[in-house]
């Protein structure tokens, strides 16, 4: 079993890692999310991602691109924390930090069978699903309805706190 940081790998190493799968016909599913702080909706998403195939690999937004997409505050924890985490999950097999504020150019560069997305998606919302289909890859929806967000969860706090001071 491999631990949580043995599993974090930069895009060369893991272009390497998926050549070698590839070569004993194993079927690679990618997951991606800013995973800004971890929940059920995480840990349920994550597990079904791994269902899908026999290897995951999940994509962390670095800093900046969680930055562009969630706005001023966030993230809450670096990306190496977060990277971390989401390792500790049995469920993931490789993690990798990218930038970029979408996944496409992890998408060509690995080229996974599968590309799952949380529930807050349908196939056709999925904003990378042109490109995975152009390579002949899968889009799948994974974990369920949205039953959590780190939004909410952040509010809940909030309020939590604002009751108490």
């Amino acid at each position: 079993m491999k631990s949580g940081r043995s599993k974090l790998k930069n895009l060369r190493g893991l272009k390497k890692v998926v050549g070698r799968l590839r070569r004993r016909g194993k079927k690679i599913v990618l997951a991606n999310g800013c995973f800004d702080l971890l929940h059920v909706g995480h840990a349920r998403y994550l597990a079904e991602a791994r269902s899908l195939g026999d290897v995951l690999i999940v994509g962390v937004n670095g800093d900046r691109s969680v930055q562009q997409l969630k706005g001023k505050g966030r993230p809450l924890m670096p990306e190496s924390a977060r990277a971390e985490l989401v390792a500790g999950f049995e469920s993931t097999d490789y993690v990798i930090i990218f930038q970029e504020a979408n996944v496409e150019r992890l998408l060509w560069a690995i080229r996974p069978d599968v590309h799952a997305k949380g529930g807050d998606y349908t196939t056709d919302t999925v904003p990378e699903r042109a490109v995975v289909k152009s390579y002949g890859g899968r889009v799948a929806i994974a974990g369920g309805p949205k039953v959590r967000s780190t939004r909410g969860i952040i509010r809940q706090v909030r309020r939590f706190n604002a009751r108490v001071v």
